[in-house]
């Protein structure tokens, strides 16, 4: 390498985190959220904020503030979470990647910052394809490092072809940029000459999402582990406990432990994962958790509307559009509005006919809102009569959580009345969950003075509501959707059997 200069590392990175139970991710699903190519990553890295995933500007400060490098950048492509990516799409990302990748060798080094739950219609293992297309390219001793999402499905494949592996640790997942400064460390240390081992181990155990927080419970405690792990012994770099992503109902699903050692010290990767893996079984009976009864939701709604009872919020965990959710079903809407319940606002409804039909009539207009003119399995037609208090073109920057200096975009965007019930609804025309306290904020609505708050999102609006809606106030509705965490509501395909929570007697061996 040219050291004045500093070594040529190549970025690249497919997010999709893939619900086999959706509708196919197709092509407008990433020109709409983020398809970059070339100079134009490192422009947009290097900016004060962007539509980027988090970990690219991250890696960047991080490889910018270690000394000199030359960024390679190749192709950055992210879509909201939704079905397997139609196949001839993800074969064109591929063929641009390969393309890329050989016209930029020789390189010293990859940076793979993918979200790890992708799955294409003809390739149940589309992260492990990408990462051995990359080694296939460079070659063996090319040093390969990979970021991945917690709710990542990892494949032996993929373990195999990058020299490490690196997880997030936080969920709400608000550690992105800290694990893309990890994985420059990494890799800086690997181009000094650092050889890494790795030792992976696959449990029969898919939780549901709602039990994978990290502030406290089961998953918590085995993330708290894993950092002991490689705060205490330096021959651990890494070691990672990826919860996985059930409903992409692939037979990689299940949670995972990945320990990267270094100096090429496979005893010590080795014993660190099984010991990892034993501590993660021990506790598998905890990863279950009760959701509250869509009647008693709305109880509580009333409750705290008349001022009974401090603010509540409703989680719409089933129709999660950050796993895959459409977004758009109305089980809460309607018992809310039936209820009378005072001072809710609900957020964000995916519903790009009503949002057209609210801008066309302008701020102001009063109409018959209906909700899924066109239904599906669980979007069921809503109508009531309405105002239209606001329209906004859906862009702006959050301040909080998971997008906290990161641009949005909600497409042309609407803040509807309802009549009777006086129910506010943020209404939106791309799928995006309401994580991000600006998504309300933007449509002048003050959220201190919310009685109840219904969210369309399963974990991540805790980053950004927690100044005003603690834990002890939060309620997980259950109500039908494509997210539920109740799995026994799926017609599983593929998923490993047996596997825990879905089967009760399931038995785990230590390998070996």
């Amino acid at each position: 390498m040219d050291r004045g200069k500093g070594p040529r590392i190549a970025v690249l990175g497919l997010h999709l985190e893939a619900n086999a139970f959706a509708p196919a991710t197709i092509r407008e699903d990433f020109t709409r959220q983020c398809l970059e190519r070339g100079a134009a990553i490192t422009g947009l890295a290097r900016a004060e904020s962007s539509h980027l995933p988090g970990e690219i500007g991250g890696f960047y400060r991080r490889m910018d503030a270690a000394g000199p490098w030359q960024p390679v950048p190749v192709l950055i492509a992210a879509a909201p979470p939704g079905g397997p990516i139609e196949q001839a799409v993800f074969l064109d990302v591929l063929d641009e990647i390969r393309g890329g990748l050989a016209a930029a060798l020789p390189l010293d080094g990859v940076y793979i910052a993918s979200h790890g739950a992708s799955s294409a219609t003809g390739d149940e293992d589309s992260d492990g394809t990408l990462a051995a297309l990359v080694r296939r390219i460079v070659g063996p001793a090319t040093p390969i490092v990979c970021s991945h999402d917690l709710h990542c499905n990892v494949s032996e494949r993929l373990v195999e072809a990058v020299d490490a592996l690196v997880v997030y640790r936080t969920n709400p997942h608000v550690d992105m940029a800290e694990r893309a400064a990890e994985s420059a460390d990494l890799l800086r240390e690997m181009l000094a000459g650092m050889r890494t081992a790795k030792a992976f181990i696959r449990l029969p155990l898919t939780p549901p999402s709602v039990t994978l927080l990290t502030a406290a419970g089961p998953y918590a405690e085995a993330i708290r582990a894993a950092e002991a792990l490689m705060r205490t012994d330096w021959r651990i770099a890494n070691a990672s406990v990826a919860a996985g992503f059930v409903f992409s109902d692939l037979p990689k699903c299940g949670m995972t432990v990945t320990v990267t050692a270094r100096d090429g010290d496979a005893a010590a990767a080795e014993a660190a994962a099984r010991a990892l893996a034993r501590r993660v079984w021990a506790d598998h009976p905890r990863y279950r958790r009760a959701l509250t009864p869509l009647a008693e939701a709305v109880a509580r709604a009333v409750e705290a509307g008349r001022g009974d009872a401090p603010p509540v919020l409703l989680a719409d965990v089933a129709d999660n559009p950050g796993g895959g959710g459409r977004g758009s079903t109305t089980f809460l809407l309607r018992a809310l509005h039936e209820a009378g319940a005072e001072g809710v606002v609900a957020g964000v409804l995916v519903d790009p006919a009503l949002a057209a039909e609210a801008h066309g009539r302008g701020e102001g207009a009063a109409f018959e809102a209906v909700f899924n003119r066109v239904e599906s399995e669980f979007s069921h037609r809503f109508a009531a009569p309405a105002r239209v208090l606001a329209l906004r073109d859906g862009q702006d920057i959050g301040r909080r959580g998971i997008l906290a200096g990161r641009r949005f975009d909600l497409g042309p965007s609407a803040l509807l009345e309802l009549a009777g019930s006086g129910l506010r609804v943020v209404v939106g025309s791309l799928r995006r969950q309401l994580a991000e306290p600006r998504m309300l904020e933007m449509h002048g609505i003050d959220i201190a003075a919310i009685r109840c708050l219904v969210v369309k999102s399963r974990g991540h609006f805790r980053a950004g509501f927690d100044e005003h809606f603690p834990d002890a106030r939060i309620l997980e509705v259950d109500v039908p959707g494509l997210t539920s965490p109740v799995l026994g509501n799926f017609a599983w395909a593929r998923l490993p059997r047996p596997v825990y929570p879905i089967d009760q007697a399931v038995e785990w061996r230590e390998p070996g």
